[in-house]
Formats: structure tokens, sequence, C-alpha cells
């Protein structure tokens, strides 16, 4: 198999954001190089052998990513890139901002990431492990720490990301047993199995893409989640008013009047527009997570919040990320 291997020469600091934005447009995994020495921390996490520091220390960085040569069209990807670097260089130094094209050897690009992704623990009591791994640190695994198997597949949502750390961490601490939750652009899956892993009493899981929608499904079988505990939907909520009157329906139909906790890992783009749709899928008091969002387009989120009536509003960083959580009152 021949791969197309784009390259984009940015900066250390932009490429956190890229690579979200690439996942955005289909691309399924990443490579970086960079000239920055790994910290212990870094040292101690990885798998492979330590190479020695780099001779060169800078603030330069190229992210490669990889594209079957049958399934590509150069031109096509290149201009999604330059828009994703326009607007990103819109809010950040991306330094260079350019992007090559050239062909490789024969080689699993797509798989290759995998070494990279090992167990981790993502709140106090939930543990995430990719399924190709078959024992985990007993560090990990303490008392009543609970362990959810993923594979992202190609949709979004290893866990590992600070978007979703936000939302794990957000429903561990307010998820109460039995609760109902929504899942609102669900990718892999993980935020749903996570709650019901948390005792969570039912997940409904949406997203737009019947891609992801059957990836969850095979990650919901493989965490052993039984199928009367939630349900998987494909539709589009902003785009589609029928189906949004549908889901709302649906969550009048509980006896709370709506979902305990609605929770989504969009982006701002997306979550502005669904703000105002929310209110109608919680009870009164429910909770609203939502991340994806740069630290840098907060105040718009939270303008979104409070025009749409959420109160209790509580926003909290990671990274270049945050995520809020806000009540219905």
């Amino acid at each position: 198999m021949k791969w197309i291997r784009f390259t984009i020469k940015t900066k250390v600091e932009a490429v956190d954001v890229l690579s979200y934005e690439l996942d955005q447009i289909g691309v399924e995994g990443i490579e970086i190089e960079d000239h920055i020495p790994l910290s212990k921390e870094d040292k101690e996490k990885m798998f492979v052998d330590i190479l020695p520091d780099p001779e060169v220390v800078d603030d330069i960085a190229c992210v490669h990513f990889y594209i079957d040569e049958k399934d590509c069209n150069p031109e096509q990807v290149i201009a999604q890139v330059n828009t994703i670097l326009s607007d990103v260089g819109s809010y950040m130094d991306i330094g260079e901002g350019t992007v090559s094209v050239s062909e490789t050897e024969d080689k699993d690009w797509i798989n290759n990431w995998k070494q990279y992704f090992k167990p981790f623990r993502a709140s106090d009591r939930l543990a995430i492990c990719p399924t190709w791994i078959e024992e985990m640190d007993e560090e990990l695994m303490a008392e009543g720490v609970r362990k959810l198997l993923i594979d992202p597949g190609i949709a979004f949502g290893t866990g590992s990301h600070e978007t979703t750390k936000l939302c794990i961490q957000a429903l561990d601490q307010v998820l109460q047993p039995g609760d109902n939750v929504l899942d609102i652009g669900c990718g892999s899956g993980i935020l749903s199995i996570a709650s019901l892993l948390l005792d969570a009493g039912f997940a409904t899981a949406i997203d737009i893409d019947e891609i992801a929608v059957k990836v969850a499904k095979e990650n919901f079988d493989v965490n052993n989640i039984s199928e009367k505990s939630y349900e998987l939907i494909a539709g589009n909520l902003i785009g589609d008013a029928k189906f949004a009157k549908e889901i709302s329906d649906k969550a009048a139909s509980y006896p709370t009047g709506g979902y305990d906790i609605v929770v989504a890992n969009i982006l701002p783009d997306v979550i502005v527009p669904l703000t105002p749709l929310v209110p109608a899928f919680l009870k009164q008091g429910g909770i609203y997570i939502t991340s994806g969002i740069l630290a840098t387009r907060a105040d718009e989120v939270r303008e979104a919040l409070e025009v749409a009536g959420f109160t209790d509003i509580n926003c909290t960083p990671m990274g270049e990320w945050v995520a809020f959580r806000a009540v219905k009152s």
C-alpha cells in the first residue's frame, strides 16, 4: 500500500490545536517532529527507546500525516489544510504555516500510532485502556477505579485529549447513580460509556456521522455494556428540527421531565448554535457539560450559555482548552 505524506511546518505551541483541527477533516493520526528535549515525565510515559536530546533546540515543529493514495486527492487535502492554517493563524502564531506533499514507503501508518497510546487515569474513578493492551498498571487500577476499554477506530475519542478528560472529570464529579445522560456528538462513544461505568442509569448517544455510531456500538460491546442501558442514534440536532423535536419529546418522557445531564464535546462553531436547544433536553436543575473549546473562544461560549438561560456557569481550563459546566435554572 502506498501513502501520500503531508507535512505542515509550524510552531510547537500550535501543534495541539492543528492536530485537533486535522481530526475534524478526517485525519486519523499524526506524527510530530520537533526539536524540544523530552521532559522526565515524557520519558517515563514512553514505550520506545529514548533518543539523545536534540543538538538544536527551537520552537519549530513538523506535523506529518498520511493518506492512502487510492483515497487521496492531494490538491483537495492541501486546500483543506490551508483553510485550517488560515483560521488557526488568525488567533495564534503558527510560524511558517506551510504544507508540502511527498510519497512514502509501503507501511502501516494508520496503526503505528497505537504504540504511543497507553493506559492512563482519566478521572478519580475511571482509567482508560486501549483494547490492544491486555494488562494495566496496578497504580492505575486502585480500589474503586473502573476500566474503560476503547478502540477509537476512525471516530474521534481516545480520552487522552484534554477536552475529553475535562468532560470525563466533570461527569465523575456531578453524575449521580441512576442519572440519564444525553451525549451529543458521541464520536467513539467514550463519554456515554464513561457515564454508564460511573453508574448512570441510561445514556442516549447521538452523532451526525453514521460511521461514528457504528464505532461507538463496537466500543459499547467491548465494555460489555447492556443494550438495555443505552441508545445510539445518528442525527443532526442543529440541522434537522424534526429530529431535535424527537429528542426533546424523548427527554420530556422521563419522570424528571428531561435528562439529568447533557454532555457535548464538539467545537465552538457547533456548541454556540447547539446551546439554545439544550434546555429542551434537560430537566430543571439539570447539568450541561461542554468542551472542545479553545480558551481563546471561551467568552463566546459563555455568552451563548448566558443567553440560553443557564446559571452557575463554571469554566475549567486544561492546557489551551476549557470546559464549561452550567445548570438549567
